[in-house]
């Protein structure tokens, strides 16, 4: 049987070079010439034990450009330059080995830095060549590989960019029904250093804000010195935003991926809720089968018949995803949808299950050079028995483009799609859809409404009442939270200290929980017992105005909150 090592492959000629293996380092750095346009890492041989490999792609400051996990289930990643804006030279390819026979000495060993030789068809290949360990390069293997870079043009722009990449901008911001003029930051401080808040430590974030949230914004640089990749095991996730929270049953709830400090995507995308005591379980390498890319502003929706969770698109820096991707909860494998019939690549836009199937509205969608990304007005339907994409007739007054909405089904026969933005526009409106007519309508409300806004949390509370809290309104994140009445198209506006924090792209979910909170008088008196199961608002994540990232989870009585109303 053949031992356990990972390899990597540099450039499209390259041959596979050796980086890891069953009695070698569990850590190791490669510095990538700057010819090479193409990484690809993979594992070969048994993983007996070992849990994950860990992989970054490093710039010359040691800031993460992007990053990737090695499983027994996902033993290949690949990268290329043209995803990536920030790859530019002096990258580093760096690989941790996590689980197996390792000692607390594999922790605290130094890396092994090495060069990797730019590849020329030969009857051999030279071995690697050891580094200096302070990982400055040697003159003489600079001094010609400039000289190649030299003569390299420079590349055009990008198709399918993201509106913010690249440079600092600020987008004027149309007056719309109270909504205030000024530059749109988000997660954004005056300083160069932000904290995670939670229980997860602390890390770098800035981002500017246009159509899409802030992917490859021009990132702070940090002079400090890199904390080495994942050094202990987490026992929660990490801050982050965009992500989404699934419950699966009464008690269990998967989280998938999200963003988080310095603007890079988090290297723990999925994990599992038990809210029998409220803790998490680091859930990526359960799973069989090839895992979703990393990516923010996707959706996860669960069908309770199949048992499946459905994950559908997304975007991870100039990457934009339009595939659909299925985990099985119960046997818990991965698998990814071939589907027929076209839907485009699209981010931050809703996803309602109904009668086994997926309702996608809005989002936003990439679009050639000149013009920016766009956002859609279209309805698109997944059918997952026949695994076919379809637009259905649709009539009545519709919502205009926008993305960053919320849509949330009641008594499985209408949708209420609210709020989002079309740059520089944010929406307060409300609209319904009726799902045996196929017949949209404009939803005339009474009572305060909530101010405009996008990335804001939706839940359903019950038959008749949904929850909106917090979002962006172009400005600033907010932290207001609103309950609409759909017999009465009534807005109340309620105060939840728990929730007293401003927040955007945070996820909100109602689970079921053993009696763990201490209700008011007036919820008592209702009859609601403190030690029988009731429902719980859980709020997860999020960002705010100072580039903070929310790693706590929050939890509200449902039924305490609807007795205030």
């Amino acid at each position: 049987m053949d031992e356990f090592g990972v390899y990597a492959v540099f450039g499209v000629n390259g041959p596979p070079q050796r980086l890891l293996s069953a009695e070698g380092s569990s850590r190791v750095a490669v510095a990538v010439p700057p010819s090479v346009r193409q990484v690809v890492l993979f594992s070969s041989g048994p993983w007996g034990e070992r849990i994950c490999v860990n992989a970054e792609l490093n710039d010359a400051e040691r800031i993460p450009i992007t990053i990737g996990k090695l499983t027994p289930y996902n033993k290949c990643l690949s990268w290329e330059q043209w995803e990536e804006e920030t790859w530019t030279d002096s990258v580093t390819l760096n690989v941790t080995l996590v689980g197996g026979n390792l000692g607390k000495a594999d922790w605290s060993e130094p890396q092994l830095i090495l060069a990797v030789k730019e590849y020329t068809p030969k009857d051999t290949v030279a071995p690697l060549a050891p580094r200096e360990l302070n990982g400055k390069r040697k003159r003489e293997r600079m001094a010609e590989e400039e000289l190649d870079e030299g003569k390299e043009t420079k590349r055009g722009e990008e198709e399918n960019v993201c509106p913010n990449g690249g440079q600092e901008k600020t987008t004027p911001v149309r007056k719309v029904r109270g909504q205030t003029k000024g530059s749109q930051k988000l997660f954004t401080s005056g300083g160069d250093t932000t904290k995670t808040k939670g229980a997860n430590g602390a890390g770098e974030a800035q981002g500017i804000v246009g159509r899409t949230p802030p992917q490859s914004a021009a990132r702070t640089k940090s002079r400090q010195a890199k904390t080495p990749t994942q050094t202990a095991l987490l026992d929660s996730p990490s801050g982050r935003w965009g992500q989404t929270l699934c419950p699966i049953d009464a008690q269990t709830a998967i989280l998938i991926g999200g963003q988080g400090a310095r603007m890079q995507f988090c290297k723990d995308p999925m994990w599992k809720l038990c809210t029998e005591d409220m803790s998490w379980v680091a859930a990526e390498t359960l799973a069989e089968g090839p895992t979703p890319e990393a990516r923010i502003g996707h959706t996860a929706i669960y069908d309770p018949d199949s048992k499946r969770i459905f994950v559908f698109g997304g975007s991870k820096n100039k990457k934009w995803f339009n595939d659909v991707h299925i985990l099985d909860t119960q046997s818990w494998k991965w698998t990814m949808v071939e589907a027929q019939g076209k839907v485009p690549p699209l981010a931050y836009h809703s996803c309602s299950m109904f009668r086994g199937e997926l309702f996608v509205l809005g989002g936003v969608f990439p679009r050639p050079n000149p013009e920016p990304d766009g956002c859609s007005d279209s309805l698109y339907i997944f059918d997952p028995h026949l695994s076919i994409w379809y637009e259905p007739i649709v009539t009545g007054d519709k919502p205009s483009p926008r993305s960053g909405h919320s849509a949330c089904v009641m008594q499985e026969r209408k949708i209420y799609v609210f709020g989002g933005w079309d740059t520089p526009v944010c929406y307060n409106d409300m609209y319904m859809l009726d799902l045996g007519l196929m017949e949209f309508s404009a939803v005339k409300t009474t009572g305060k409404a909530p101010s405009p806004r996008s990335w804001h949390g939706s839940a359903v509370l019950s038959d008749t009442k949904f929850l909106i809290h917090g979002g962006y309104n172009g400005n600033n994140a907010l932290s207001d939270t609103f309950i609409f009445d759909t017999d009465t198209n009534s807005w109340t506006e309620v105060t939840l200290p728990q929730l007293s924090v401003p927040r955007a792209g945070h996820s909100i979910i109602t689970m079921e929980t053993a009696g763990r909170h201490h209700f008011s008088e007036e919820a008592e008196d209702a009859g609601m017992d403190e030690g029988s199961i009731s429902r719980t608002l859980l709020v997860f994540g999020g960002g705010d105005n100072e580039g903070n990232f929310y790693s706590d989870l929050t939890t509200v009585a449902v039924e305490e909150l609807l007795a205030d109303i």
